[in-house]
């Protein structure tokens, strides 16, 4: 369990959060969401110290996390970044083993544990261990960026914007794959975002920010349903006119293809569904041309919200 009790930052004059009071129960998916500029990333930062918090306490498992060695601290709790962060010279066995190495794990050890990660997000250990972050793609490094943060089973797992550079489908693919991944091994995660559609897709509980204050902590749907004031209600009213809202006829479809081994999607599917559809590999097509993710990109890359 992660507890904040009356917690802020500020850097000068200007205050980054204040006076935060949330707790984060042990196996949550708890995700940090909110404008450029609210709190986030600095609140995320604090519970391994990456940034010290000015007033209050931040406690895990009842202990303050001052009293904690920092290096034992940093070495427990998995972290994931958007640039993924992985050391280009060293193989995809060797960055998935380096948290390990530096717990002092035998090499038996961490090849099998190694082997054991790549397996089990679908990397065979044969064909990738061995291989260059420069030859995977974008979501392959980042799923051996996530493989390297829970290497040592850590309790907690913080991720910063992990999946933002990503394309729509792999993009989804990954947050199946996070979402999954958390419940079979227990994780407690802190998730910051600013897609508001990951957040509500990911989470069990929402926390809004705006200006370093919490303007709500609640499960997605009370978020959506209910918001606590009208920061929250206009922050989430995009969300209600995002892609759930937009149809397949939005798409510019350019590839005519044979539908014998598609499955042809209604007018009214949404584009929300299509991502969904397209992450679980199905083929798709409308009217006779392919619904692929190059036409997904092309959609958002036009001005989409």
């Amino acid at each position: 369990m992660i507890e904040f009790q009356d917690v802020s930052k500020a850097f000068a004059s200007k205050k980054i959060l204040d006076h935060a009071n949330f707790t984060i129960a042990d196996q949550e998916f708890f995700v940090l969401v909110g404008p450029s500029g609210s709190g986030k990333t600095t609140t995320l930062k604090m519970i391994n110290q990456l940034i010290t918090h000015s007033e209050g306490k931040i406690l895990i498992d009842h202990e303050e996390v001052t009293t904690k060695n920092l290096r034992k601290l940093r070495l427990s709790i998995g972290y994931v970044l958007q640039q993924i962060a992985l050391f280009p010279n060293l193989t995809v066995a060797e960055n998935i083993g380096l948290i390990p190495e530096m717990k002092g794990w035998t090499k038996d050890k961490i090849v099998e544990r190694t082997n054991e990660l790549l397996d089990l997000v679908g990397l065979e250990a044969k064909d990738y261990a061995h291989r260059k972050p420069n030859e995977l793609s974008g979501g392959e490094q980042q799923r051996v960026g996530i493989l390297r943060a829970i290497a040592t089973n850590p309790q907690i797992v913080l991720m910063d914007e992990p999946f933002s550079a990503l394309d729509p489908i792999s993009r989804r693919q990954l947050q199946v794959f996070i979402k999954n991944l958390q419940k079979k091994m227990k994780l407690t995660i802190i998730f910051v975002t600013h897609d508001l559609d990951e957040a509500l897709y990911l989470a069990d509980r929402v926390a809004v920010m705006n200006e370093g204050l919490i303007q709500q902590i609640a499960k997605p749907e009370e978020i959506y349903q209910q918001p606590a004031n009208d920061f929250v209600r206009d922050f989430f009213k995009e969300y209600h006119q995002n892609l759930a809202n937009v149809t397949v006829e939005n798409l510019i479809l350019t590839e005519p293809i044979s539908t014998e081994n598609t499955q042809e999607v209604a007018e009214d599917t949404s584009i929300s569904e299509i991502i969904n559809r397209l992450a679980q590999k199905e083929n798709l097509s409308y009217q006779g041309f392919e619904i692929s993710a190059e036409s997904i990109v092309r959609y958002m890359a036009g001005g989409a919200k």
